[in-house]
């Protein structure tokens, strides 16, 4: 039998967070040349998405109907600014990503 916690996961499986989709998109505009560089990726997304508010959807086309074209434009405005901070902020750290 599958435990309470093991079934809300499971229920769980198909959200995620809107917000991750659109700042893998602008890594790849921002940053085309470092994208085989998982850990510096990796950590300019991490410090990119806790920066912007969550957006948790089952559906990437769901969001289509919900926003106005003024409100995705504030969003992927939003994700710009945000990436852009956060690499400035992984390139002024002093750790290597060789």
């Amino acid at each position: 039998m599958q435990s309470p916690h093991n079934y809300l996961l499971t229920e769980l499986d198909g959200a995620h967070n809107y917000y991750e989709g659109l700042v893998l998109q602008e890594l790849q505009k921002q940053l085309p040349e470092q994208l085989g560089n998982n850990d510096y990726i990796t950590d300019i997304a991490c410090i990119a998405l806790n920066n912007l508010p969550p957006r948790y959807i089952r559906h990437t086309v769901d969001m289509a109907f919900y926003l106005s074209p003024n409100e995705l434009q504030e969003m992927l405005d939003n994700v710009t600014i945000a990436v852009s901070n956060a690499k400035q902020k992984i390139d002024n750290d002093t750790r290597s990503y060789d």
